[in-house]
């Protein structure tokens, strides 16, 4: 099968030019000017932007175990929607992925179901040691730790245990970190005073900028020490950017960071309107955390966009505070939010291609993806940067149903994507041929 791409504006490693690209079968075979070459399918891409495919590093697809919020199926459909075409997927389904006949269940699942590329990772408990070793670095991303409440019984809390981990893994290791002791003492104190319907505008302030640095800058303390490889999950604190450096390649960084695009979207000022609906963990925090996460995220010290895609059912964001879990939607409208701040001048096409495709292929080694290179795998999103939609309840694909982004009016679309050189999605229709593949890892 050959498919060639005319006219298009390729947006990768730094530069914006005009190319035509020939994909045969899974792999990107040419990138010229002018190709002349016949081919199965030709697509005009005059005026349009060609992007390698989004890797989004952190999701939560809800399977096994919890799948009336989300399946693999589902969310990987609204993933090559919105032109993520891979995705690394977190442990805390039920069972949680702790051992690895469980982790290979996952694969086994997505092997049969998922419309982009996949990495699942393994989870670490306070006992798993032995089965965390045994963990494959050529086809698993990390090693996913919850230094914080998030998912209870996967919460990793004794120092022991982490200072194993640390030291006896040359894989990357992955955290959450807020401090739990912090945050229960926090919950405690709005509970006093407001019993079980604690107001959600406070929940900044019970997930704390403290709970947050004191956890982040205790892993890093241990990184450095143990020399382990850290990634830094979803940031929210201007005090936490201190932790993070940008002067030497990403590819040297032992320790790395992200952020998602919620935390460089909402503020805890959108409590008002959006209520639970942008309760997250760790919390949108204020102006000026959204304000030192955009200049971090701009001059290195962080290293990737993701999304923390994690969905509930609209009647579980209903229940009270303490009942309502942590957690919204994002995986489709990810890039669309992020070439809606170029629109506004907050940040380049660029630098979008480099945090959210490029720097996670590098980050985490993926192998022949992330680039837009003769070679590589063509994995690849086609976007029309002047069509206006809104995000609507019957263009929403999550299996929740619904989005914290609901009527926001888009300036950019997502036309086209492709997942190892087969057209996924093409003007809001998706393909159903399931073309993901697993993801491997350069050791």
């Amino acid at each position: 099968m050959k498919i060639l791409i005319k006219n298009a504006q390729i947006v990768n490693e730094g530069k914006i030019i005009q190319n035509d690209i020939l994909i045969e079968n899974d792999l990107i075979s040419k990138i010229e000017s002018q190709i002349s070459e016949e081919a199965d399918q030709i697509i005009d891409a005059s005026g349009k932007y060609l992007l390698p495919g989004v890797i989004d590093d952190q999701v939560h697809f809800r399977e096994p175990g919890l799948t009336w919020k989300g399946d693999i199926e589902t969310e990987s459909r609204s993933a090559i929607a919105g032109g993520t075409t891979s995705f690394i997927e977190q442990p805390n389904t039920v069972p949680n992925a702790v051992t690895q006949e469980l982790l290979a269940d996952k694969y086994e699942i997505a092997s049969q179901k998922s419309f982009a590329n996949y990495g699942f990772m393994m989870g670490g408990t306070n006992d798993n040691l032995e089965e965390i070793l045994k963990t494959n670095p050529r086809n698993v991303p990390g090693i996913k730790l919850f230094l914080g409440s998030s998912t209870g019984n996967m919460l990793v809390d004794n120092p022991e245990t982490l200072e194993n981990i640390f030291s006896n893994t040359k894989m990357l290791i992955a955290v959450h970190c807020e401090d739990e002791a912090t945050i229960r003492a926090n919950t405690q104190k709005y509970l006093d005073e407001y019993g079980e319907d604690i107001p959600v505008k406070f929940h900044h302030l019970i997930r704390s900028e403290e709970a947050c640095y004191k956890s982040s800058s205790k892993a890093i303390e241990l990184a450095k020490k143990t020399g382990a490889r850290l990634h830094v999950f979803h940031l929210s604190t201007a005090k936490e950017m201190e932790l993070f450096r940008n002067d030497i390649p990403l590819k040297d960084k032992k320790i790395t960071a992200e952020v998602c695009v919620h935390h460089l979207t909402f503020t805890n000022e959108d409590y008002d309107t959006k209520g639970a609906l942008i309760k997250w963990n760790p919390a949108v925090k204020t102006q000026k955390d959204r304000d030192a996460l955009w200049e971090a995220l701009l001059d290195d010290r962080i290293d990737v966009i993701a999304t923390d895609h994690a969905p509930h059912t609209w009647e579980e964001k209903q229940n009270v505070y303490t009942k309502c879990p942590s957690g919204a939607p994002l995986v489709q409208h990810s890039l669309v939010v992020m070439l809606e701040n170029y629109k506004n001048g907050k940040i380049s096409l660029e630098r979008i291609a480099e945090k959210m495709c490029h720097n996670p292929a590098i980050l985490f080694r993926i192998e022949k993806r992330g680039f837009i290179r003769e070679g590589y795998k063509a994995d690849l999103v086609l976007v029309d940067l002047n069509e206006k939609w809104i995000v609507e309840k019957e263009n929403i694909l999550y299996k929740c149903g619904w989005s914290p982004l609901e009527g926001t009016e888009f300036h950019s679309k997502v036309t086209h994507t492709f997942v190892n050189g087969n057209l996924a999605y093409e003007n809001g229709k998706i393909n159903e041929e399931q073309f993901g593949e697993r993801l491997l890892f350069e050791i």
